[in-house]
């Protein structure tokens, strides 16, 4: 099954995320089909803390990829702001 998920990067306390979709199999860091967009925690100022290429999510979830609860939430709360 194809999940969408986070793959977490960054530096030791400097988390940063991406968003991936992925086989459910697959280790979470791991091998990954498409990079859909990222989530930075520690963003700040004028930066960008959430992308997410909404025509991709939809592709995904038009082929039956199931979001994982982090990413459903953070959808959710994107939707209201664009």
């Amino acid at each position: 099954m194809v999940v969408i998920r986070l793959a977490r990067g960054g530096a030791k306390k400097r988390p940063f995320f991406n968003i991936v979709a992925t086989d459910s199999r697959n280790r979470r860091d791991g091998r990954f089909i498409e990079r859909i967009g990222f989530y930075n925690p520690m963003a700040s100022g004028a930066e960008v803390s959430l992308r997410i290429a909404a025509d991709r999510l939809a592709h995904w979830e038009g082929v039956g990829a199931q979001l994982s609860p982090t990413v459903a939430r953070l959808v959710a709360q994107q939707k209201p702001a664009a």
